[in-house]
C-alpha cells in the first residue's frame, strides 16, 4: 500500500511540476535605441486613445511617446535624442490633458547612489528640454530608477546602451 500511494504522490508531483512550468514566462522586453527620429506615426499614435495609464514608453503603450538614450556616464542629450524628445514634445501639446513621468536609467555599472543621481540627472535633462520647449512642468513629474530597473539584461555595450535612457510613463490621459 505504501508503494502505490508513493508513487501516487510522486506522479501527481510530476503534474502539478509541469503544469506550473508552463506559467513561467522567461521572455524580457527589450528596445533598441531609435537612431531614426523620421519614422511616420500612424494616425492613431498621434492621439490619447492608443494611450495606457502606466503605459511606457519602453513598451510602446505610450503611444508616440519615445525613449531617449544618453551616452556613458552622461546625461546631456545627444542629436538623435533631442529629434526623439521634439516628436514627444508635438504629442504631448497636441494631447494636452496627457501628463507624463520621465523616468531615469543607468547601465550596471557604477554603485547605486551613484546611478541613482545619475538617473536623476538624465530625467532632469529630459524634463527641462520639454518645458523650453512649451511643455508645463505641471504635466512632467521626474524618478530615478539608477539601474536597478535594467529594460535588457547583459554584460556588454549592447546591453548597457539600452539600459541607459529616459522612458516615458503615462499618469493621465
Amino acid at each position: 500500500m505504501k508503494l502505490v500511494s508513493k508513487n501516487l504522490l510522486f506522479v501527481i508531483t510530476i503534474i502539478l511540476s509541469l503544469s506550473l512550468a508552463g506559467c513561467g514566462s522567461s521572455s524580457k522586453k527589450t528596445a533598441a535605441p531609435s537612431t531614426d527620429s523620421s519614422s511616420e506615426m500612424t494616425a492613431d499614435e498621434g492621439t490619447a486613445s492608443n494611450l495606457e495609464i502606466n503605459g511606457d514608453s519602453d513598451s510602446g503603450k505610450a503611444g508616440a511617446l519615445k525613449t531617449v538614450f544618453f551616452d556613458f556616464n552622461s546625461s546631456t542629450l545627444s542629436g538623435s535624442a533631442k529629434a526623439d524628445l521634439d516628436s514627444n514634445v508635438q504629442f504631448l501639446q497636441e494631447n494636452s490633458a496627457v501628463t507624463v513621468q520621465v523616468e531615469g536609467h543607468c547601465d550596471e555599472r557604477g554603485g547605486v547612489q551613484y546611478n541613482i543621481a545619475l538617473g536623476e540627472k538624465r530625467a532632469e535633462s529630459t524634463k527641462a528640454y520639454l518645458v523650453s520647449a512649451g511643455i508645463d512642468s505641471s504635466r512632467v513629474s521626474t524618478i530615478s530608477y539608477g539601474k536597478e530597473r535594467p529594460i535588457t539584461f547583459g554584460h556588454d555595450d549592447g546591453a548597457w546602451g539600452q539600459n541607459r535612457r529616459s522612458n516615458f510613463v503615462v499618469l493621465s490621459k
